[in-house]
């Protein structure tokens, strides 16, 4: 008996935004689903626009399992994981630990394949997956100012600042295009069409 996809299921039960308000709850598993989703656009963005050569399928499936290790490890706020370079780096640590425990839950036969997706490499494959990572929380915020709380405002400032920063011209054709509409009321995208 293989026990991987009973925790990957266990995703929806660890919520993201732990120290602060939510007016809407967001666990990892839909928050997978939307970085997935930007990160395979990001890839199509970059092969269609700027001439990139990245595989949209497989960056949709590193996106999928980005926050896999959680399901062992929790959601750590992201002030307190990146408050020094002792917590950012035992976190990291902690997380690869996770992810090499939910690999050995996988059978033999499918260990290499799930390999990659679970202990993931820096490189330019990983940059789309973190750069639709920051946009996705850039959105949340938007929704939860939208949604009049407050407390999403410096938030939201902040994280905008590090997707300025980002040198992929794909991130902000996606910010420039997409972005706005999550401000705006349904019945405003619909009179926009």
């Amino acid at each position: 008996m293989r026990h991987f996809f009973a925790y990957m299921a266990r995703m929806r039960y660890i919520n993201r935004w732990g120290l602060m308000r939510n007016t809407q709850q967001e666990n990892i598993q839909e928050h997978s689903l939307q970085v997935a989703m930007i990160a395979h656009c990001l890839a199509l963005i970059g092969n269609r626009i700027y001439q990139k050569h990245y595989d949209p399928e497989r960056i949709m499936a590193l996106a999928a399992y980005h926050e896999a290790s959680e399901v062992i490890t929790g959601d750590m706020a992201t002030p307190i994981k990146y408050s020094s370079p002792e917590l950012r780096d035992a976190y990291k640590h902690m997380e690869r630990i996770a992810s090499q425990q939910l690999l050995k839950m996988l059978p033999e036969e499918l260990r290499e394949d799930y390999e990659p997706l679970l202990l993931q490499q820096e490189d330019e494959n990983h940059r789309i997956v973190k750069a639709a990572d920051r946009i996705a929380a850039y959105l949340k915020c938007v929704e939860e100012l939208k949604s009049g709380n407050g407390e999403f405002a410096d938030a939201k400032e902040s994280i905008r600042q590090d997707i300025d920063r980002i040198p992929m011209p794909e991130v902000a054709w996606f910010m420039e295009r997409f972005a706005p509409s999550f401000a705006l009321t349904l019945d405003k995208m619909k009179s926009m069409r």
